[in-house]
């Protein structure tokens, strides 16, 4: 063999490290498909180790806990994320491509890992239950990659080639509709895929509304003192408000915490009421954890039908939709729950919770409906737009975290002002006399 040819193919069987990197990375991607589809709670290493032909002993020599596995799984991520954005920077200089290129890339990963062309990577559901150490480092790249994708957004309205807007509200709300692909591209045939994500990127180019100029509201605003209780409990008046207390408070400490991290005990303590008086109402953490879930759709199915007698054109009825949601969210009136935690049900009781949240979602597809026969929308796919925008919602909590917000209700403009108006600089409204 001469000096100058390559002996890397030929060493590789023996190359300890590279063996440990490719088993390594076997058993994060593995895990990532498992907790996707069972969730962290019901996959046990015995399981991961058993997928892979693995002994669970052979598994402990990469991983020692289900805590420092997903913590790996989520870094794993977000390195690649990071890569992504790497590989655009180096390719194109041209914000608004940049843009798209990560939101392809997303529907892209998923496609490729879903045909075997690619790992699985974890989707980052259940940060809020790591431990401190781990839950930083994973918020610290997440943030870091909230800077990027918002650097590229400013750099576009710098320039004039994106239109003027909120940029942090606008990195928050993509980042946000992009979370959630992971639940609903697995009913999209293989062959639609790219075909959604070409619909995605439209979506957030050229926005919903089909007039020239941007959408600015015919609507009021969607009251935040205005009241909202909750529909279908039969219990009595007193024992309704007790459990919507403990609704509320579990709501708030699961989204805060995760499921594995709230404490019904903690919960009890935060209500001020005794652990017999909780623990008459609920039984244990997964109940409570469902009846969040039931309580939050009973408030949504409620705004859609306020939407539906509150707007004259499809576009006002989403509109308002979107807006009344985000204040509650982001109000006394709430939290309502975010979805980060739905994996925790178990499969029943959580194919029941996603088949009436697609239920209730499908008013947004009534109102899409509406809005292209009323021209107030543009011809779009309604299923993508309608998973972009609940994605959006459902990662609306907590705006003030992100930004300054001196007015929920203008906060709630500039969320979804992208969804609306999109990036791209629009044709200008006709003047009038």
């Amino acid at each position: 063999m001469s000096s100058s040819e390559p002996s890397t193919s030929r060493a590789q069987p023996f190359n300890r490290q590279a063996q440990h990197d490719a088993k390594r990375t076997a058993i994060l991607s593995e895990a990532a498909r498992l907790f996707n589809g069972k969730g962290s709670r019901a996959t046990t290493l015995q399981d991961i180790a058993a997928s892979l032909g693995l002994t669970k002993t052979s598994l402990y020599y990469y991983v020692r806990t289900k805590e420092e596995l997903i913590y790996q799984c989520y870094l794993a991520t977000l390195q690649r994320q990071h890569q992504a954005l790497d590989e655009l920077e180096a390719r194109t200089g041209v914000p608004v491509e940049r843009v798209v290129g990560f939101l392809k890339r997303q529907f892209d990963q998923w496609q490729d890992a879903r045909s075997g062309r690619d790992v699985h990577l974890a989707a980052l559901l259940e940060i809020a239950s790591l431990n401190d150490e781990h839950r930083a480092a994973i918020e610290g790249a997440y943030i870091d990659l909230f800077r990027r994708l918002r650097g590229y957004l400013r750099d576009g309205m710098a320039d004039g080639s994106l239109r003027d807007g909120d940029s942090t509200s606008m990195t928050r709300a993509i980042i946000g509709s992009l979370d959630w692909v992971f639940h609903w591209l697995h009913s999209v045939p293989e062959d639609d895929a790219a075909a959604a994500a070409e619909q995605a990127a439209d979506l957030l180019l050229h926005g919903l509304y089909a007039g020239p100029g941007c959408y600015h509201s015919a609507i009021g605003q969607a009251d935040v003192d205005k009241g909202v209780t909750s529909s279908g409990f039969d219990r009595d008046e007193q024992n309704r408000l007790k459990q919507e207390a403990f609704y509320k408070a579990g709501t708030w400490l699961f989204n805060k915490k995760g499921f594995n991290g709230a404490s019904l005990d903690e919960i009890a303590e935060y209500l001020n009421v005794s652990k017999g008086a909780f623990y008459y109402h609920i039984r244990n953490k997964e109940d409570l954890l469902y009846n969040c879930y039931s309580h939050s759709l009973a408030i949504v199915e409620r705004v859609y039908r306020e939407a539906d007698r509150a707007g004259s054109t499809g576009i006002e009825k989403i509109d308002y939709a979107s807006r009344r949601t985000f204040l509650i969210q982001n109000s006394d009136l709430g939290p309502l729950i975010r979805y980060n935690t739905i994996t925790a049900l178990p499969t029943d009781r959580r194919l029941e919770v996603l088949a009436r949240t697609d239920a209730a979602n499908n008013h947004f597809l009534d109102f899409l409906a509406q809005g292209v026969a009323d021209g107030s929308i543009r011809a779009v796919d309604p299923l993508v737009a309608r998973n972009l925008l609940a994605g959006a919602i459902n990662a609306s909590m907590d705006i003030s975290l992100w930004r300054r917000v001196d007015d929920i209700d203008d906060a709630a403009r500039d969320y979804f002002d992208v969804f609306f108006n999109g990036l791209l600089p629009r044709e200008p409204a006709p003047a009038t006399d």
